[in-house]
C-alpha cells in the first residue's frame, strides 16, 4: 500500500524559509515521478513542482527560482526547499505520486497535506 506522510509545514514570515517532506511508502522513488501540490483557501489545488524519476525537475512559474525540489533515495523521501517565501504561498501542501517515470507525476496517491502560512 502506497503511502505518503508531509512534514515541515508550519508559521514564517515573509522573505523566510521552510523545508517540507514528503516521506513515501510502499512506493520506491525508482517507481515514479513525485509531485508536490498546494491549495490555498477558497482556491483550486495547483502543480507546484515535480521530480521525475530520473531527476528532472519542474516548478510552476510562481515558485521558479525560489522553491528547490530533491530527493534522498536512502530515506525514500521528497523535500521541497522553500526560500523567499511571500504571503501567497500560504497554502496545504500535498505531495503525490502515481507509477509515471515522467513530470508531471501520476496523482493516484495523496499524502495528507502540511500547512504552510506567510504572514508578518
Amino acid at each position: 500500500q502506497v503511502q505518503l506522510v508531509e512534514s515541515g509545514g508550519g508559521l514564517v514570515q515573509p522573505g523566510g524559509s521552510l523545508r517540507l517532506s514528503c516521506a513515501v511508502s510502499g512506493f520506491t522513488l525508482n517507481d515514479g515521478s513525485v509531485g508536490w501540490f498546494r491549495q490555498a483557501p477558497g482556491k483550486e489545488r495547483e502543480g507546484v513542482s515535480c521530480i521525475s524519476r530520473w531527476d528532472d525537475t519542474t516548478y510552476a512559474d510562481s515558485v521558479k527560482g525560489r522553491f528547490t525540489i530533491s530527493k534522498d533515495y536512502s530515506k525514500n523521501t521528497v523535500y521541497l526547499q522553500m526560500n523567499s517565501l511571500k504571503p501567497e504561498d500560504t497554502a496545504v501542501y500535498y505531495c503525490a505520486t502515481g507509477f509515471r517515470f515522467t513530470c508531471p507525476a501520476r496523482t493516484d496517491y495523496w499524502g495528507q497535506g502540511t500547512k504552510v502560512t506567510v504572514y508578518w
